[in-house]
């Protein structure tokens, strides 16, 4: 008989208005939803997405096949943070040490999401992104400047300082990123980091990660789903019949947060 796959660790996070599901051990797979089915219906449908980012850096990322592959740890009470749209909460077990290869594999997922922003910035470039039903939402321009300047905020989180802008240059996505990681990389083997920060409560590193990498991805979907191609520009879009919602409708992805 074929082995039963092995379940995917995942915590739910409850606000008054949004859900999030987010996997224990994969930064960056994290959905919401209006409730708890809707934001573990919306975590397995990004399975496939989220491995087609990880699978060169974690060979061992299998995407499930539908929402029963799930196992759920633990059920947290969200804030402000959560229906705003923000997974904002951490596991009591995210305090646990953190082994060397644990952190090389926060490491390589991290990177792999940072690139994964990088090609879908790319891939648009010239591209209109499609606005919002009220005509709402960044370009693109915008949309990195969110994503650098978010990193530069999570980077003091972790308890460490943004590098800072030199000779009249923007550091560049790479120093920060470098930055972030080095910091991980002292929080995590219980080194004191090179410029602490003045933050009062820091994150764990997992959380951090798991922020950092739902963040990018984020704005990396978002990207890729408002990209226009130049020839349709002018198709018609599709009107749903009355009382019909597309399924994106019904998942917040939380951007521009």
């Amino acid at each position: 008989m074929p082995s039963k796959p092995e379940s995917v660790a995942i915590y739910l996070e409850a606000g008054a208005r949004r859900t999030f599901a987010s996997a224990v051990d994969w930064p960056g797979w994290s959905r919401g939803g209006r409730n708890e089915q809707e934001a573990v219906a919306a975590l397995a449908g990004y399975g496939d997405r989220y491995s087609a980012v990880v699978r060169s850096a974690v060979s061992t990322f299998s995407a499930p096949k539908d929402a029963s592959e799930f196992r759920i740890e633990r059920r947290l009470k969200g804030g402000s943070g959560t229906d705003f749209g923000v997974p904002s909460l951490g596991l009591p077990s995210d305090g646990e040490p953190i082994a060397a290869a644990e952190l090389e594999r926060l490491t390589r997922i991290l990177e792999a999401c940072w690139s994964a922003f990088d090609r879908a910035a790319k891939s648009a470039k010239g591209l209109e992104l499609r606005k919002g039903p009220r005509g709402g939402g960044r370009d693109l321009d915008k949309i990195a400047a969110h994503v650098i300047e978010a990193d530069q905020a999570y980077i003091v989180q972790l308890g460490a300082r943004p590098p800072k802008d030199a000779a009249g240059r923007q550091v560049r996505p790479k120093d920060l990123h470098d930055a972030m990681l080095e910091a991980l990389s002292a929080r995590a083997r219980g080194r004191p980091v090179a410029d602490p920060s003045r933050a009062k409560t820091l994150w764990t590193p997992r959380y951090f990660a798991r922020r950092v990498a739902w963040h990018v991805l984020d704005h990396a979907w978002e990207i890729e789903d408002r990209a226009i191609a130049g020839d349709l520009l002018d198709v018609v879009p599709v009107r749903m019949p009355k009382g019909k919602r597309r399924p994106s409708d019904l998942v917040s992805e939380g951007r521009g947060s």
